[in-house]
């Protein structure tokens, strides 16, 4: 929980708050935009909750920040927001929350299928979060986008005896797992689910997408709040931007609706402006289409 004597001077006056300990991962600004905020090397608090809805959702930023750096001044409601999570976004897919320190705050998602469960990366292994995977039908799979993400998921594993599945060239942070993917191609695990092969970020790293609609993208790519745009960062690309610039331009190969990423805003459009604005990020990276 965080602690008021490091209480950011930054924060507006009120009940919501947010202290010295905070990691600046974004999580709180993707869930409440309209409270928190950047402010240098941290978030903020630059508007206090107005509304009921607004206050539930500063709530389940508080419950999700990875370090506990947010805070109220009082009692709060967070055994009640609790129950939220995971947070159904469409067609049963979820954002777990209980973002990881592990991970940075890295998201983490499930999807619930017929054929078996996935968990996309993983959150905070939690009691909350294990009862709410079993009643929703235990978890298959766990689908590992890069080593920086694995975060809990050999416990989950262990678990509900799921399989992991994981890069060849990520098997360091998880040299267990059970399903090792090879190679650059597109690999269709089980129905509805295709695996690419994006190095750049990382030299094994994974997307999934799922029924040509969901694109768990890990840290490929990203919505840009801000701008408004699909965005990628050289500046977090450990392995190699020119290898990320050509993963970014064969995504233009498929078709979705849904960027899921493991850092950044998440994003739904239609298919076609969906495929101009990766357009025009392959554009912005100096990758042609090959």
């Amino acid at each position: 929980m965080a602690d008021r004597s490091k209480r950011l001077s930054t924060n507006v006056a009120g009940e919501f708050f947010v202290d010295s300990t905070c990691i600046n991962c974004d999580t709180c600004r993707q869930l409440a935009p309209e409270v928190f905020k950047e402010s240098g090397d941290y978030s903020t608090v630059y508007a206090q909750p107005e509304t009921d809805e607004q206050r539930r959702r500063a709530m389940r930023a508080l419950l999700c920040c990875p370090t506990g750096s947010i805070g109220t001044t009082g009692k709060n409601n967070a055994q009640e927001v609790m129950a939220d999570f995971p947070l159904h976004l469409e067609d049963g897919v979820y954002y777990a929350g209980f973002n990881s320190p592990k991970s940075y705050g890295g998201n983490s998602y499930f999807v619930q299928h017929p054929s078996g469960n996935w968990l996309i990366d993983s959150p905070k292994f939690i009691p909350h979060l294990v009862q709410q995977f079993e009643r929703l039908g235990g978890i298959k799979y766990i689908f590992l986008t890069h080593r920086d993400d694995v975060a809990e998921s050999n416990r989950f594993a262990a678990e509900f005896g799921s399989k992991r599945i994981i890069h060849r060239h990520e098997l360091e942070a998880q040299p267990d797992a059970e399903i090792v993917l090879d190679g650059r191609e597109p690999i269709g695990l089980v129905p509805d689910f295709l695996v690419i092969p994006t190095p750049g970020h990382t030299r094994g790293h994974c997307v999934l997408l799922y029924n040509n609609c969901f694109l768990f993208t890990g840290d490929h790519l990203w919505w840009n709040r801000e701008t408004g745009t699909l965005s990628a960062s050289s500046e977090y690309c450990w392995y190699s931007w020119a290898e990320q610039a050509k993963s970014v331009s064969r995504l233009l190969d498929f078709s979705f609706q849904w960027v899921l990423p493991g850092h950044g805003e998440r994003v739904k459009q239609p298919p076609e402006p969906m495929h101009r604005q990766l357009a025009e990020l392959v554009h912005s990276m100096g990758q042609t289409r090959r």
